[in-house]
This record gives structure tokens, sequence and C-alpha cells, in this order.
């Protein structure tokens, strides 16, 4: 046997291709030599005499041409006639006048070459190449398609996970509901002793880049157990039944491996909810049912715990959710301000930073953002900082990669006309403007007509200077003046409008919408929710569950919001309009402002605004500075829980050692008894066998000196 199965591969392929070419050539040699011709022209050449031999060999007769012939130099073939039963007997006779040359051979045997040809050689080359397509299926689908039971889920070992949960930020309160998890696979014993059961499972609900798969992995770090990672996707192939048997393969090699962490990830694959609906999937359904009672069949007091990751949960079975399966729902949501702070911090451990970094700067100007998307900001920074040949990340690099994140790259070769460049400036001045101007928005934080790829001509950037969790109605109607104070400033100054505002209308148009039919900010509906949020952790799509007529009059409400702060927006512009032409012209100059300098020029006409706003940056700054305050008092209890648990722990587990070596001697000291009680049983029990012994040896001397006197007593007489 080959054990180079590629090589044997290559062996096979070459063998075929030479056969054909063999077979090829052999062809095409007897079609070279050999040349066909009709009974009666091989009549003709005899009676001209242009034929020097004949020979009968099976079903044809091979004719050689005489030198007189026009087909000198060709063996000519054609049928027999006996063949088809028309008897020739005057044919021997003609060529014996004619004298001609004749003889019989016996044919050829063709039949292995046309067996090999008909069956063995195509019946191989499907065979090698159905091998081939296999073994593509096969790579192609993880464990290939004839893995029937066999589970593709990744193992890493104990220390194979390299996570812990240090390297995962902005996610304490999941954590602080996972540490249980480890603790109980730190030490069962405790928690059976009491009659406490760990959960079975514990679901991670939260959008996508947050951070759940990076939580159970740093789960099974913590704990130190085998850790078992497995897509829900991967159970469902093909063949129907191969869900269910890679299930129950999964789970018998958790409780082998147990005690152990089992991670199914985007479990809605299999998880859907089973609606009763005439169409369904059946293979899905059989897989589910198998996951419940696998989850229903183990022992959680052996250490196998479920982590399952969904950004799904309203589609999930409600067999699946409930107590006994997944018990807990730990919600991984985006991060807050701290939160995306300290997440920088983690991901940013590895790369050399400039000491005027300021990470908090970056996690104020990337609200919303998860995980995922500051770690590539960061990642964006520094080959921003090699391309420009530095050593280390700048400020000016992270913020860079948040706008390249945002609103791509610059894009410097796209020339705008002097008409259009105005336009633009106004337009995003109009922006700043109406944000500086009005008391329930986010300050300013960069002002630019720069292009940049993703197709903005230039843009507004406002940063929050605090994490807020509810937004006022007063606010949002200022959010929608804002977005809409780019169109308002081409009609004051321009008294036309352009298509650059399309992005500004729809989200205006969205933000008035939910303020009716989803936030209840509506006097004519008021408290009447017209939609509903469906798949809240991904696009938050919401779903109409209103009439025809009352969604009408919702989108005449819609339009009057709308109207409201278009106004608002146009009288702010006109009463400042000298404020508005001075901003733009410093922004045709440079092109870019910062916020703080945008400001400087606002409080030049606003003195008492600067006051305003210092003083509420402060509020905020000791609301920030308390709440920090809070993090670190609630990290430290943590800790000190943590570093309690693991003395008594410790000490639990010395006392245990203790306890086992006295034990052992007690026992030793039990077995050295019972082997000095054995060896004095062995002692007395020689002593009694040589006292035995000796006695018997006595009464022999005894009888051979009665012997010996009688003995002596015959001999005498």
């Amino acid at each position: 046997m080959f054990k180079d199965k590629k090589m044997l591969k290559y062996i096979v392929i070459y063998s075929i291709i030479a056969f054909g070419i063999l077979l090829t050539f052999n062809m095409v040699k007897d079609e070279m030599l050999y040349e066909k011709v009709d009974y009666s022209t091989f009549m003709q050449m005899l009676d001209k005499k242009e034929v020097k031999s004949v020979n009968f060999s099976g079903n044809q007769i091979e004719i050689t041409p005489s030198d007189s012939s026009n087909l000198k130099g060709k063996i000519l073939y054609t049928t027999n006639p006996a063949v088809a039963g028309i008897t020739q007997p005057e044919l021997i006779k003609d060529l014996t006048v004619a004298g001609v040359e004749f003889n019989v051979t016996k044919p050829e045997n063709y039949q292995l070459l046309g067996l090999l040809m008909s069956w063995v050689f195509p019946l191989i080359l499907i065979f090698f190449v159905g091998r081939m397509m296999f073994s593509k299926m096969n790579n192609k689908m993880g464990g290939g398609v004839m893995s029937f039971g066999k589970n593709n889920a990744k193992l890493y070992a104990e220390n194979e996970t390299g996570i812990t949960f240090k390297d995962v930020a902005g996610q304490d309160e999941a954590k602080e509901s996972l540490v249980e998890i480890v603790d109980f696979l730190h030490d069962t014993r405790k928690y059976v002793e009491i009659g406490a059961k760990l959960p079975k499972g514990a679901l991670l609900v939260g959008p996508p880049g947050t951070g759940k798969t990076l939580l159970a992995k740093a789960v099974a770090g913590e704990a130190k157990v085998p850790f078992f990672s497995m897509s829900g996707s991967d159970f469902v192939e093909m063949f129907v039944g191969m869900g269910a048997a890679r299930v129950r393969d999964l789970f018998k090699q958790a409780e082998e491996k147990a005690p152990c962490i089992v991670f199914i990830d985007e479990i809605d694959a299999i998880g859907k909810s089973r609606d009763g609906a005439i169409q369904g999937n059946d293979e899905r359904e059989q897989t589910l049912n198998q996951l419940l009672t696998e989850m229903d069949g183990f022992d959680s007091s052996k250490g196998v715990v479920i982590l399952a990751a969904t950004n799904r949960p309203e589609v999930l079975d409600k067999a699946l959710l409930r107590p006994g399966r997944f018990d807990r729902r730990i919600i991984v949501d985006r991060p807050d301000l701290i939160g995306r702070e300290e997440i920088l911090k983690v991901h940013s451990r590895d790369v050399k930073l400039s000491d005027d970094v300021s990470l908090e700067e970056i996690a104020k100007s990337t609200p919303g953002a998860v995980g995922a998307d500051l770690a590539n900001i960061v990642n964006e920074a520094a080959l921003r900082a090699v391309k420009h040949g530095r050593k280390f990340v700048i400020q000016e690099d992270l913020d860079e990669a948040v706008e390249v994140i945002i609103a791509g790259q610059e894009k410097r070769d796209r020339i705008l006309s002097p008409k259009e460049k105005k336009i633009v400036a106004y337009h995003e001045v109009g922006h700043a403007l109406v944000a500086a101007l009005l008391n329930n928005t986010d300050p300013v934080h960069k002002i630019t007509i720069v292009p940049r790829t993703m197709g903005a001509l230039g843009y507004t950037m406002q940063l929050p200077e605090e994490e807020k969790y509810l937004v006022s109605k007063e606010e949002m109607i200022d959010q929608i003046s804002v977005m809409l104070g780019g169109r308002a400033a081409e009609e004051v100054v321009f008294n036309s409008i352009t298509t650059g505002a399309s992005n500004d209308i729809e989200r205006a148009t969205q933000s008035a919408r939910n303020m009716i039919t989803i936030y209840g900010m509506s006097e004519r509906f008021d408290m009447m929710a017209l939609e509903a949020m469906s798949n809240r952790y991904l696009d938050g799509r919401p779903v109409r569950n209103c009439s025809e007529t009352t969604a009408a009059i919702a989108d005449e409400e819609v339009l009057q919001v709308i109207k409201k702060a278009h106004e608002k927006s146009i009288k702010i512009l006109i009463e400042n309009r000298e404020l508005l032409d001075e901003i733009t012209g410093v922004l045709l100059d440079k092109e870019t402002i910062m916020g703080d300098e945008f400001m400087e020029i606002v409080y030049g006409k606003y003195p008492e605004k600067r006051e305003a706003d210092e003083k509420a940056k402060k509020e905020i700054q000791s609301l920030r500075e308390q709440a920090l305050a809070k993090r670190k008092e609630k990290e430290e209890a943590i800790k000190k829980a943590r570093e309690e648990a693991l003395r008594l722990e410790e000490e639990q587990r010395k006392q245990d050692e203790l306890k086992a070596m006295i034990e052992a001697q007690e026992e030793a000291a039990k077995l050295a008894r019972a082997n000095n009680e054995a060896n004095n049983d062995a002692l007395d029990s020689s002593k009694e066998n040589e006292e035995v012994k000796s006695n018997v040896n006595d009464e022999a001397t005894e009888e051979k000196k009665d012997d010996s006197s009688t003995n002596n007593k015959v001999d005498g007489e």
C-alpha cells in the first residue's frame, strides 16, 4: 500500500493518460497502414492481376497489392462474404489460376482489449473521478458528508484557550454572572454538599461583536477545563438525522471530558421556535428535539456546562429557554463610555502608544461601538502609524481611524467646483451652528468638507459628554432640528436646495416616526404603540401593528414633527446669518475646523453660553468620577470576594490533604499491625511445627531404642 495517497493519485492519473495515448496511437497506426475496399474492387483487382497475396483471417480478407497496382504499399482489407452466409467456391480456384498466394490464419483475440475498453477502463475512470469529487465535498463540508455521527466541535484543552476575564472588558455585569459558573467548576463539592445545583445552561444574548464567544472562552480559561466550541449551523447538513447524531456525539464527548464547557454559537440556527407551520424543517426540528433531550438527560453535578450565544432570542423555542435547560439569560450589550475605554485599553496593550494619547476621547467619539469595532479602530490606527513611518501610535492616528470606520478614507482627488464646495461648507456649518445654539444637543467635535470614500462630501461630528440611556421629547426634536440644519442653511443662503441632505432627511424621518409610533410622544395617539421593534440586537427593524388608516394619520403626525423642527432650524440660522457666514469663511479656508475653535467663534457672540457649557462639563465630569469610583469599588469587592474564595478553597485543599495524610498514616499503621500479627502468627506456627517435629523425632528415637533392646534380647537368647 502507498502511504502517500497524493503520490498514488498521480500514479493512477498518469497511468490512465499513458494508456489512452497508447490506445490512440494504435488506432491511428491501423488507420494509416490499412485501407478498406469493396469486395467488387477486390474481384476487379484479381482480374487485373493486381493482387500479390491474400490472407483469410476471420471475417476479413487481407489483400497485399502487387507492384503494378496503384495501391502499392498499403494493406487492403475487405469483408469476407462467408460471414453473411454467401459462399464463394470459385474464389479459391480463381486465386489458384491467377497465381496468387493465399493463406488462412487464426484471427487475433481482441476480446481482452475490448473488455478493458468497454468496462474496466470506464469503471476505473468513474471511480477515481468520483473519489476526487467526494474528497473535495468532504473538505468543504467540515467533517465530511460521510461522517454521519461525528460532531465538528473544536476542542480546546485546558491551557489552549489562553483567554481569561482579564481579556474581557466592558462587560462587568456579564462577567459577574459567569463567575459563579467558574467557581462551580473549580470546586463542585461545596455546592453539592449544600444541595445547590448549577444551572445547566446559560444563554448569552447581545448584538454581534459584543464578545459573547470571548466570554465563553474566558469562562473556560478561568475554570481551566476543556472547552468545546461549535456553531449551530454545523449540526445540520445534507442528510436527515445527521444533526441529531452529532448532538448525541457532542454530549457523549462532553461527559467523557467532564468537567468541561460546551459552547454553541448562533444557536438560533437549530433552536428556532416550532410554530406548527405546514412547511417546516423536519431535520432542524429533529436536531432541536435531540438537543432538548440531551440537556434533560445529563447530570449538571458532573460539571458539564452548556453556554450558547445568539442575537435573536425572540425566535428561540420556548422549550429551550425553560428552567432546567437554559436557566440563565445573560445580556452582553453594547458597552457604555467607561466600558469602551476599558476595551480600548485591552486591545492597545500590545500597541505602542504615545504618552499624549487619550483613549477617553476615542471612547467618547464611538458611542454605540462594540468590542469588535474598537479592536478594528486600534488596528487601523497602528496601520496608519506604520504607513507614516512612526514607531508608535499618536492621537491623530486614532482620530483618523475613527473617521475611517465612520465615513471611509479621505478622497482628496475628488475636486469640487467652487460653488459646490461653498454649498457643502454652508450645509455642514448649518448643522454645527444649530447644534451649538440649541440646549438639548451634543457638543460639536469636528466640521470638515474633505470628501470621504463612503460618499460623504463633508460631515459634522458631535460627541456626547456623557452616556445617555433616556432621551426626552425635547432632545429628540432638537436632534431632528440639527439633522435638518444643513438643508435649512442651503435654503437661507442660496434660496435653493440640493440632494446633499438625503441622508439627513432619512434619519430625521426615522427619528420622528419613532417618536410617534413607538415612544408615545404624539398628542393625537398619546401612549398608543403603533409599531413594535423586532430583532433589537440586529437591525432593530420596526413592525407595524396598526391599520392602514391609522398609519396614514401617523404619517401626517410625522410630517408635522419634521416641519416644526425644520422651521426651528431656519429661524436660528436667519437670526445668526452673520455668524453662519463667518464660520463658513473659516471652514472654506481650512477645510476642517475642530470643535474648540468652532465654539470660540460662537462664544464671541454668546459669552453667556461659555459659562453654561463649562458648568455642565464640570457636573458631567463629577458624575463620571463618581461612576468610576463606584465601578472601582465594585471591582475591588469582586476581587476580594474571589481572593477570599480562593483562600478558603486553598485552606480546604490543605485540610483535605492533611486529612488524607492522616488517614493514609492510620491505614499504614493498621497494615503494619496486621503484618506484625501475621508475622507473630507465622512465628507461633513455626514454633509449633518445630515442637511437633521434635516430638516426632523423640518418639522415633524411643522406638529405635525399643527396637534395639528387643534385638539385643533376642540375640542373647
